[in-house]
């Protein structure tokens, strides 16, 4: 397997979780809720649990693609560099997805369902994504030939990095920095229920890539934190597995085999009958108006 350094960096995380927490109690911020955080904690435990499959199965079929790769990158500085870039791209393509193909939105909603914005939602994690085939956005990296434990070890270098700006307790860094990267100004606005916010800023280090392909929103307002409808509920399975339940649940009542597809490949909040809108439709909605 390749080296675990997301394991590493976890007694970093819970210290700077703690000082988070302490500076939301001395300056009165409210940026905790003890349910909230316990949620938020058992999902980032099962993510580490159900992880331990999942990497055996992600291993796997790199290892396989890799097996017929095209080329054969050297361990090189150039290739670590490269590593970084497509490793970045390959992310933000897979939240991009994960925002406008319901499938793959009913494991990432699991990190956006909750109503509070502090480090505690950065473990917020999915126990389903792997399993249920969100490597696939990585599988040309071991076809071209970056070694299996390359992608593996990019992955987690981008999620220790994305550990640091969930939090709302960091305003607005120097401009390159807020021009190139995705800083905790920029994630607040991806985890937004607010009209204009929704499906915006999927970059993962970089922020390059929402102002290339035109999904970049600038921090305006203060964030309204969760989803346009929220779960309101701090039950951990429930959390990982109502999404899936509903979009089974709404497929197999729609009366075609066309609409049960188009509940799994559309964008969350498609329906067949107009009961429930997509984030373009609502901002569509809006223009009208």
């Amino acid at each position: 397997m390749a080296p675990e350094i997301l394991y590493f960096a976890i007694p970093g995380f819970v210290v700077l979780l703690l000082l988070e927490a302490w500076y939301s109690w001395k300056e009165q911020k409210e940026y905790y809720e003890i349910k909230d955080t316990f949620s938020s904690l058992a999902m980032g435990i099962g993510n580490v649990v159900s992880g331990l499959l999942a990497k055996l199965v992600v291993l796997a079929a790199f290892m396989l693609v890799y097996k017929v790769r095209l080329f054969t990158l050297p361990f090189t500085w150039w290739m670590w560099v490269l590593a970084f870039f497509a490793d970045d791209l390959s992310y933000y393509w897979f939240h991009y997805t994960s925002h406008n193909m319901r499938w793959f939105w009913a494991s990432h909603v699991v990190h956006h369902s909750s109503q509070r914005y502090n480090l505690s939602t950065a473990l917020r994690q999915t126990w389903t994504g792997n399993l249920t085939g969100s490597f696939i956005f990585w599988m040309w990296m071991p076809l071209v030939g970056f070694h299996p434990f390359v992608v593996l070890l990019m992955q987690q270098v981008s999620l220790i990095y994305q550990f640091w700006i969930h939090t709302e307790a960091i305003n607005l860094l120097p401009r390159p920095i807020e021009f190139i990267f995705n800083t905790p100004s920029h994630h607040r606005v991806h985890h937004g229920s607010n009209l204009k916010y929704l499906d915006k800023n999927h970059g993962g280090v970089l922020i390059i890539w929402d102002r290339l392909f035109g999904t970049f929103q600038q921090e305006e307002e203060r964030p309204v934190y969760g989803l346009t409808k929220n779960i309101n509920t701090f039950n951990p399975v429930q959390i990982a597995f109502r999404e899936w339940s509903d979009m089974f649940c709404q497929a197999r009542r729609s009366g075609s085999l066309r609409n049960a597809i188009n509940y799994l490949l559309r964008p969350p909040g498609w329906s067949h009958n107009g009961t429930s809108k997509t984030a373009r439709q609502m901002k569509e909605e809006l223009k009208r108006k």
